[in-house]
Protein backbone atom coordinates (compact mmCIF):
# COMPACT_ATOMS: atom_id res chain seq x y z
CA UNK A 1 0.00 0.00 0.00
CA UNK A 2 1.27 3.45 -0.79
CA UNK A 3 0.16 5.08 2.47
CA UNK A 4 -2.25 7.41 0.71
CA UNK A 5 -5.82 7.54 2.01
CA UNK A 6 -8.35 6.38 -0.58
CA UNK A 7 -11.49 8.45 -0.91
CA UNK A 8 -14.85 6.66 -0.64
CA UNK A 9 -16.24 9.18 -3.15
CA UNK A 10 -13.79 7.94 -5.77
CA UNK A 11 -14.92 4.36 -5.11
CA UNK A 12 -18.60 5.29 -5.52
CA UNK A 13 -17.88 7.16 -8.76
CA UNK A 14 -15.83 4.25 -10.10
CA UNK A 15 -18.57 1.77 -9.22
CA UNK A 16 -21.24 3.85 -10.94
CA UNK A 17 -19.07 4.37 -14.02
CA UNK A 18 -18.21 0.66 -14.07
CA UNK A 19 -21.87 -0.26 -13.89
CA UNK A 20 -22.85 2.16 -16.66
CA UNK A 21 -20.02 1.13 -18.98
CA UNK A 22 -20.63 -2.57 -18.31
CA UNK A 23 -24.35 -2.25 -19.02
CA UNK A 24 -23.66 -0.33 -22.24
CA UNK A 25 -21.19 -2.99 -23.40
CA UNK A 26 -23.67 -5.75 -22.54
CA UNK A 27 -26.42 -4.05 -24.53
CA UNK A 28 -24.08 -3.48 -27.48
CA UNK A 29 -22.95 -7.11 -27.48
CA UNK A 30 -26.57 -8.25 -27.31
CA UNK A 31 -27.43 -6.14 -30.37
CA UNK A 32 -24.60 -7.69 -32.39
CA UNK A 33 -25.30 -11.31 -31.41
CA UNK A 34 -27.82 -13.41 -33.31
CA UNK A 35 -30.95 -14.69 -31.54
CA UNK A 36 -30.22 -17.59 -29.23
CA UNK A 37 -29.09 -18.62 -25.78
CA UNK A 38 -26.00 -16.39 -25.72
CA UNK A 39 -28.04 -13.31 -26.60
CA UNK A 40 -30.58 -14.16 -23.87
CA UNK A 41 -27.68 -14.53 -21.43
CA UNK A 42 -26.43 -11.01 -22.19
CA UNK A 43 -29.94 -9.49 -22.19
CA UNK A 44 -31.04 -11.04 -18.89
CA UNK A 45 -31.02 -8.44 -16.15
CA UNK A 46 -32.34 -7.68 -12.69
CA UNK A 47 -34.13 -4.41 -12.05
CA UNK A 48 -34.81 -2.59 -8.80
CA UNK A 49 -36.66 0.68 -8.46
CA UNK A 50 -37.77 3.21 -5.89
CA UNK A 51 -40.70 5.48 -6.53
CA UNK A 52 -42.09 7.26 -8.34
CA UNK A 53 -42.92 9.81 -5.69
CA UNK A 54 -44.82 12.92 -6.73
CA UNK A 55 -44.33 16.21 -4.94
CA UNK A 56 -47.25 18.53 -5.68
CA UNK A 57 -46.71 22.18 -4.82
CA UNK A 58 -49.20 24.87 -5.66
CA UNK A 59 -47.17 26.41 -8.48
CA UNK A 60 -45.66 23.19 -9.87
CA UNK A 61 -45.22 19.49 -9.24
CA UNK A 62 -42.43 17.04 -9.94
CA UNK A 63 -41.88 13.30 -9.78
CA UNK A 64 -38.82 11.58 -8.33
CA UNK A 65 -37.75 8.00 -8.84
CA UNK A 66 -34.72 5.76 -9.22
CA UNK A 67 -34.33 2.53 -11.16
CA UNK A 68 -31.25 0.30 -11.42
CA UNK A 69 -30.86 -2.35 -14.11
CA UNK A 70 -28.00 -4.79 -13.57
CA UNK A 71 -26.82 -7.41 -16.05
CA UNK A 72 -23.76 -9.66 -16.23
CA UNK A 73 -21.59 -7.07 -17.94
CA UNK A 74 -22.54 -4.48 -15.30
CA UNK A 75 -21.29 -6.86 -12.61
CA UNK A 76 -18.05 -7.35 -14.56
CA UNK A 77 -17.75 -3.56 -14.85
CA UNK A 78 -18.13 -3.24 -11.07
CA UNK A 79 -15.46 -5.90 -10.51
CA UNK A 80 -13.11 -4.08 -12.91
CA UNK A 81 -13.81 -0.76 -11.17
CA UNK A 82 -12.97 -2.19 -7.74
CA UNK A 83 -9.78 -3.67 -9.20
CA UNK A 84 -8.84 -0.25 -10.60
CA UNK A 85 -9.66 1.37 -7.25
CA UNK A 86 -7.24 -0.99 -5.57
CA UNK A 87 -4.40 0.44 -7.69
CA UNK A 88 -5.58 4.06 -7.45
Amino acid sequence: MNGRQKSPRVLVVLLIVGMIVGTAIGEAVAIVLPDGVVKEFFLRSVSASIGPATVDLVAFSFTLGLAIKVNLMAVLGIVLATYLFRWY
